[in-house]
């Protein structure tokens, strides 16, 4: 969220970041990148007309035989190679900011076939053919023009030179960038894919370590000691009944330890009475008294109850150990399609993204299913955290 934010920010500052400065008679920087551009341009367009004449053609009549279509997707993926290779040259030479597009997916349900048609209806890598096939007599004109101003008319070459590749800025942002809204949305949810998969994983990570370092060592130890238990039973009753009861005290341990971590993943309180009474029992273990408001007239999916459970009780957690507050209070409402939360506590403030992982995590989490979480926490407090999940209804 904070990312999202702080780009939002930027455009605002400055609405068109890669707009260079104003061309003047001087050779800045900036001119002799955009020269160079243009000099590159006819060897640049030679080499992608070429590919799109030869290769596509070729794969096209083919497409009669088996190996046809496979041709011919490869040769789209190629095609999406060249434009990623445009794009780049775009962005260092001529400072436009333009987003990659989303990479096609390895795999597909259905298998080859699904993958091939994928490839074969590719609107990226169609757009990159276009940009390829119209290249050639712009490449052509802009080095011819480039390298006769360079000897002729060279006191207004900067003007000649921005004209130029203001044209070559337009059909980079035009052919080559993302296709809409879509495209962007399908890059970030790919990436919000990945964080999903970390965090389950991790997850799972925490799951095995404390099972491992609690419950079950603490019944490998109870089991060691009901078997000595059993050799003294005859022999020295009174030393064998010291051991059970010291092995009763580690079986109300272990279920304790079970207990904890079966809340960890997610706790009977919140399957069997939701948010309010969930979010009740996290506060009343917290350090802070905590004042909690949740004003839901239904409950939301089981998957966002859960989310914003773990989310109450992460912040929570840090209000106990770093806050330093005296009073906490969460909030809990849903307006319209959205289920806001908001932890609020009087502490020393400070909190940010980059003070650890949990702000991060949690961040991380709540964009991955396309949620928002904004910290609002100067020094010296007060601390407002508002976190925003879609509201999803409930399955019944």
């Amino acid at each position: 969220m904070t990312e999202k934010l702080l780009s939002a920010s930027a455009a605002t500052a400055d609405r068109n970041p890669d707009r260079p400065p104003p061309a003047r008679l001087a050779y800045d920087a900036h001119t002799w990148k955009e020269i160079a551009h243009l000099l590159a341009n006819l060897p640049m367009a030679l080499l992608g007309f070429v590919y799109v004449v030869t290769v596509l053609p070729t794969s096209a009549f083919l497409t009669v035989t088996v190996i046809g279509f496979p041709l011919l997707a490869a040769g789209l993926l190629g095609a999406r190679q060249l434009g990623r290779l445009e794009r780049a040259r775009a962005r260092k030479l001529l400072g436009v900011r333009v987003d990659e597009p989303s990479r096609l997916p390895v795999r597909s349900a259905g298998g080859l076939f699904p993958r091939l048609w994928m490839a074969l209806k590719d609107p990226v890598a169609w757009r990159t053919v276009l940009y390829d096939f119209i290249r050639l007599p712009w490449g052509i004109l802009t080095f011819t023009l480039t390298l006769t101003s360079l000897f002729v008319l060279w006191p207004v070459l900067p003007f000649i030179a921005r004209g130029l590749a203001n044209v070559d800025r337009a059909m980079v942002r035009g052919l080559l960038s993302p296709s809409d809204e879509l495209e962007r949305r399908i890059a970030e949810l790919e990436s919000d894919r990945g964080v999903v998969v970390d965090t389950a994983a991790a997850d799972l990570r925490r799951i095995e370590r404390d099972l491992h370092d609690g419950a079950q060592a603490r019944l490998v130890n109870l089991a060691m000691g009901l078997g000595l238990a059993k050799e003294k039973l005859l022999e020295d009753p009174d030393y064998a009944a010291a051991m059970v009861e010291e092995a009763h005290g580690e079986v109300k341990l272990a279920l304790q330890e079970l207990r904890d971590l079966a809340r960890g993943i997610h706790p009977a309180v919140l399957t069997d009475r939701g948010l309010d009474a969930a979010l009740s029992a996290v506060a009343s273990r917290c350090t802070v008294p905590v004042k909690v408001t949740v004003d839901l007239e239904y409950r939301p999916a089981e998957a966002i109850e859960g989310i914003a459970y773990f989310t109450v009780s992460e912040l929570l957690q840090n209000v106990s150990k770093h806050s330093g507050a005296k009073a906490a209070s969460v909030d809990v409402w849903r307006t319209e399609e959205r289920l806001l939360i908001q932890v609020a506590d009087d502490g020393r403030g400070g909190a940010h993204l980059d003070g650890g992982t949990g702000m991060r995590g949690l961040a991380e989490r709540l964009d991955a299913v396309d949620g928002l979480f904004v910290i609002d926490s100067p020094s010296g407090g007060p601390t407002v955290i508002t976190a925003e999940l879609p509201w999803r209804d409930r399955q019944r």
